[in-house]
Order: structure tokens, then sequence, then C-alpha cells
């Protein structure tokens, strides 16, 4: 019974160890790890995000200042949470915040995004939050805010580009296809889906924009009759006036055959002396008539 004693006590102090290192592991624990899923969480409270990739040598050498910059906060109650994004298993968030750089450290206090560009050590990221430097830094613009809704769908692009890079990986490595063949592959398909997308962009501005239709007027029979005799009338006075103008080009032809400056210079030579009286043999010149309005 003596032994049993021992042994139930012996465990009882294993179990409260474990359990007290894995409290202070946790307490001392770098960050949080954020991803696509729980990334929001960072809009309540203060935090400091730091964006990494485990092929990056200045991620680690960072990697210790960042545990020790979470222990800093621990102990001086500064209210201060830190995260990580590794972003190559999320490439949406890294898209999200546009990171062209690796680490790349965001401030971020009530939903109000800042990109920390002070000395990486502890004490100064530390200080950065408590004496409340972060005031000084330019807050980044609504309209490219990590949590807008434009920068969301660069999210989604950054996504189908891992995606896409995905497949050309998988076609090349696992199924032997070419660089070329790849390529090609893409660039039909990006036709196909543009044509397609055109497509239903017509059609969808069809359905909301339907051409109009020529609206009929009904009119009574005497209007349609009166409307009739006034076009029938109306092609009369054309005619009329086409035939006038047929007729005034002809006699105006006529005239200039036989006006004075047509005749020879032995006519104006026999005529001599008749050129001081007026001949009454002079074509009478015709004057036209006015049209009439339509």
């Amino acid at each position: 019974m003596a032994r049993l004693t021992k042994t139930s006590q012996v465990l009882n102090i294993f179990l409260y160890s474990c359990v007290f290192l894995c409290s202070f592991t946790k307490l001392a624990s770098a960050s949080v790890e954020l991803d696509e899923d729980n990334w929001r969480q960072i809009l309540d409270g203060e935090w400091m995000v730091e964006f990494y990739a485990p092929w990056c040598p200045a991620c680690n050498a960072l990697s210790p200042a960042w545990q020790e910059l979470s222990n800093i906060a621990q102990k001086k109650n500064l209210g201060l949470r830190a995260g990580a994004v590794d972003v190559t298993k999320s490439p949406g968030l890294s898209g999200r915040f546009v990171v062209t750089a690796l680490p790349t450290i965001y401030h971020v206090k009530d939903g109000v995004f800042r990109q920390y560009k002070g000395p990486r050590d502890a004490d100064s990221m530390a200080d950065y939050v408590e004496r409340g430097r972060w005031k000084q830094t330019e807050a980044i613009p609504s309209w490219k805010s990590p949590d807008s809704l434009q920068m969301g769908l660069v999210a989604h692009f950054f996504k189908l580009s891992q995606a896409l890079r995905g497949v050309h990986e998988t076609l090349m490595e696992t199924y032997g296809m070419p660089m070329w063949g790849s390529y090609l592959i893409f660039a039909v398909a990006t036709i196909c889906i543009g044509a397609i997308l055109g497509l239903l962009l017509v059609c969808l501005i069809d359905v909301m924009y339907p051409p109009r239709k020529p609206e009929k007027v009904m009119i009574s029979r005497a209007e349609a009759e009166k409307r009739r005799q006034l076009s029938g009338k109306k092609d009369d006075d054309d005619q009329e006036l086409i035939n006038d103008d047929i007729v005034d080009d002809a006699e105006n032809s006529d005239a200039e055959k036989n006006s004075p400056s047509d005749t020879s210079e032995d006519d104006k030579e026999k005529s001599g002396a008749g050129d001081e009286a007026p001949s009454n043999d002079a074509p009478e010149v015709r004057k036209r008539r006015p049209r009439k309005a339509d």
C-alpha cells in the first residue's frame, strides 16, 4: 500500500510538472500562428504581426528577438500580443497586406494598421508600443486596409496564382510535361475563359438593358387618309419643281447658244452701223419663275 501511495504521488507530481511546463511554454511562445481562417482576431486589441518564410535567413535571425518581445509584453503587462504569418502557407494574407519583403512587421491597434520600420531588436519594438511611438507612424489608408473589400479581392488573386503555380509544378514533375507545354495549356485556357466571360457579360448587359422596340402609334382612318393626301400633294409639287428646273435649264442653254458673245467678228463688222440701234431680232431672255415654297 505504501508503494502504491508513493507511486500515485510521483504521478501527481509528474502531471503537475507537465501542466506547469506547458503553461510556461505557452507564455514564452514567440507568437500566435495566424492563417487565412483566424487572422481577423488581430482586429481587436493591440498586435505586432510578423510575416516570415522558413527559408528566409533574416526571418530566422529575427526569431529570438520576436520571442523576447512576447516575454517582455507579458512581464510589463503591455496588453500586446504577437502574431506570425507563414507566407508559404498563407499566400492570400501576403497579398492582403501587400508584403513585398521579408520579414515585414505590422503594428495593429483596434483595426488600424501601421507598418513598423524601426530597429528589429526586442527592446526597440517593445518601446515602440509602450511609449506610443506608433502614433508618429502614418496609418495605412482605408482603401488599402487589409480588411477592405478590394484587398480581399487581391488576396483571392494571390491564392489563385498559388494554385496555378501548384498545377504548373504538378504537370512538370508528376506528368513530365515540358515547360512550354504547360505554358501552352495555360494560354489556351486563358483564351477560352476570356471568351466565355465576355459572352456572359454581353448576355448580362442584354438582360439588364434590353434593346427598345419601336413604339407603334395608333391613328384613325381619317388621319391616315389625310396624311396620304398630303404626301401625294407634296410629291406632285416636287415633280412640278423638277419639271420647271428642266425647262429653265433648256431655255438657258438656248439663250447661251444665241448670245452675242458667240457671234463671229465678221458678223460684227457687217452689222456695223446697226450697233447704234438695238436689233429687234435679239432673243428675249425669259426670267426664271420663283419656286413654290415647300
